[in-house]
């Protein structure tokens, strides 16, 4: 399924594994992504790019992920953006706590490039944009 034509924001305050997804993303042919390297950066660039899909740490400067995610999935005008919250907290503690904030997704780090491509299908099913 393609869906190069997504509007990604990669937010991590890891700019080399921000950059390492940003260029795994751009090998396999995503052209329209944005980088976030704390909280209230990634809510500024969500509210005024309003990207489909948000790649999401959850420990980062300022605001965590989880409150990044809980202020978007809070906010009618960005209903259809979706979250994978990525973190190294541990899987189950990832588990029990991000679905509580609204995260579609979340996956443990470091996070596999093709696991993050099966949720993004899971995601958006039938999405050819």
């Amino acid at each position: 399924m393609n869906h190069t034509t997504l509007k990604i924001l990669i937010a991590d305050d890891d700019r080399e594994l921000a950059e390492i997804l940003k260029r795994q993303f751009e090998s396999r042919g995503y052209r329209d992504l944005v980088m976030a390297s704390n909280g209230e950066e990634a809510l500024v660039k969500t509210m005024e790019l309003r990207p489909d899909l948000i790649l999401l740490d959850v420990m980062m400067p300022i605001l965590n992920g989880w409150e990044v995610c809980k202020q978007i999935k809070s906010n009618p005008e960005l209903e259809g953006t979706r979250i994978i919250m990525l973190t190294g907290i541990g899987p189950s503690l990832n588990e029990l706590t991000s679905p509580l904030y609204g995260a579609d997704a979340y996956l443990d780090k470091p996070a596999e490039f093709p696991v993050i491509e099966r949720e993004i299908d899971r995601l958006f099913p039938g999405d050819r944009r």
